[in-house]
């Protein structure tokens, strides 16, 4: 396939900011996009900050970080991005959003033009069937923080080619990135591995077993986890943790993978972690 150079990025959040801001660093042209421009604003006012820090730190001069802002462009619309060499989505995890996007990016991006999800558990091969070019739809699930966490899960689905996925790996790499390859099944390797394990902490709350001081503590001390299972939920968010239990309860059909009822709650109520303020512990925002 022809060298990728232009990305374009659907969602400008917390995880397609990063996103835009590490393919720019790699001197990709870039464009930002999102269905509103004060979305947009935002994403950009994280990279800058993010590039800022770097170049405060010595890691970058202030000439190479405006170089880098001016490899990327933005807009509110899908067709200025219609030339991009791939489409990386990153929208909300909502199957039912993210098959509007595949949809229309379908109609809009050129032939060859690869389409990329950033889903963190949703199935590659249902996206990919919505659109005329499933050989050419693959997932690619950065970590969050992006700028930081190394790792991508590069995801076929039933019908991704070889081809398709060489140039995905390749592009993971040119953004500094460690790409690992994973097949389809619900939450992939990362969250199928992680969110059991977040539910289950959520479930020794639920059951009085120890405070979530205590919990993250515990995995802290005794497993050397940089954070504790609590925090880490609600620095995900509270709301997403749950949409991929669902995703893997829905997907397996086996009880261990069991949305724990208090996660249920605490979404219903509106804790869902750092963006709101309140998950499991209180931060001031």
């Amino acid at each position: 396939m022809a060298e990728i150079r232009k990305v374009m990025v659907i969602g400008a959040g917390q995880m397609g900011s990063g996103i835009a801001q590490v393919a720019a660093e790699a001197g990709l042209q870039v464009v930002l996009n999102d269905i509103q421009d004060e979305f947009i604003q935002r994403g950009l006012a994280v990279i800058r900050k993010n590039l800022q820090r770097a170049v405060d730190k010595g890691r970058m001069g202030q000439e190479e970080m405006a170089a880098v802002l001016g490899r990327i462009e933005t807009s509110c619309q899908l067709d200025a991005g219609s030339d991009a060499d791939i489409a990386i989505e990153a929208a909300t995890e909502n199957m039912d959003i993210k098959l509007g996007i595949f949809r229309k990016l379908d109609e809009l991006m050129k032939g060859d033009a690869i389409l990329a999800s950033n889903t963190s558990s949703l199935p590659i091969t249902e996206i990919a069937a919505v659109t005329r070019r499933p050989e050419q739809v693959i997932g690619m699930h950065f970590m969050n923080p992006v700028p930081v966490m190394k790792l991508v899960e590069v995801i076929r689905g039933l019908a991704t080619s070889d081809a398709v996925y060489t140039a995905v790996h390749e592009l993971a790499e040119k953004m500094g990135k460690t790409a690992v390859e994973v097949n389809d099944f619900p939450g992939f390797v990362s969250n199928r591995v992680l969110l059991p394990m977040i539910n289950e902490a959520i479930y020794c709350v639920y059951e009085g077993v120890a405070t979530p001081e205590a919990i993250d503590e515990v995995m802290k001390l005794g497993m050397n986890h940089p954070m504790g299972p609590l925090t880490l939920a609600d620095f995900i968010g509270l709301d997403t943790c749950l949409a991929i239990m669902e995703v893997l309860y829905e997907g397996f059909r086996d009880s261990k993978y069991r949305p724990c009822p208090l996660l249920r709650k605490y979404v219903k109520a509106g804790w869902l972690g750092k963006k709101s303020g309140r998950g499991f512990y209180v931060y001031n925002n």
